[in-house]
């Protein structure tokens, strides 16, 4: 096997080719291997009534920095991760404009299961308004289409 780029070479690969976190202005920091922080502001396009955002895209800040996290780790051994679950907590609504900042850490890293939590703060009200936790599959880097960006001139393993 071909040998892997370090952590923060994948992970700017990673938010290259990440289109739903740039789409919705996220902004994913790690701040190491399993720690990671992800940041958005809810625009007009993310509310689902006057002033008030959709759970959905709440949900899907929490994926990201829950897999962000099972991600920044599994990239350590050049492996790749898929979400299995999460489940979510709302705690409090987020409103236009509120800028939200997901802190998410692995739990627990087994042979082919990674357990991460995560928080979400609206930084502008200074409030947790939400809480989760994920299950993520870990999986080769070569047994992907990954595998073609990261070593354009060569053939995965099968």
């Amino acid at each position: 096997m071909e040998q892997l780029p370090d952590v923060d070479t994948l992970i700017s690969i990673y938010n290259q080719i990440n289109s739903y976190g740039r789409t919705n202005g996220m902004v994913l920091t790690v701040s190491e291997p399993g720690e990671v922080r992800y940041a958005m502001t809810i625009r007009e396009e993310h509310l689902s009534s006057p002033g008030t955002c959709h759970g959905g895209v709440v949900a899907g800040l929490m994926d990201a920095a829950l897999g962000a996290a099972a991600l920044s780790l599994a990239f350590t051994r050049g492996e790749l991760v898929s979400t299995v679950e999460f489940k979510i907590n709302y705690l409090h609504p987020v409103r236009l404009h509120d800028h939200l900042l997901a802190r998410a850490h692995v739990e627990h890293a087994g042979k082919t299961l990674v357990v991460t939590s995560a928080a979400i703060e609206c930084t502008t009200r200074g409030l947790v308004v939400a809480r989760g936790m994920g299950t993520f599959n870990r999986y080769p880097a070569d047994k992907r289409d990954f595998h073609r960006l990261l070593f354009p001139d060569t053939e995965p393993a099968e």
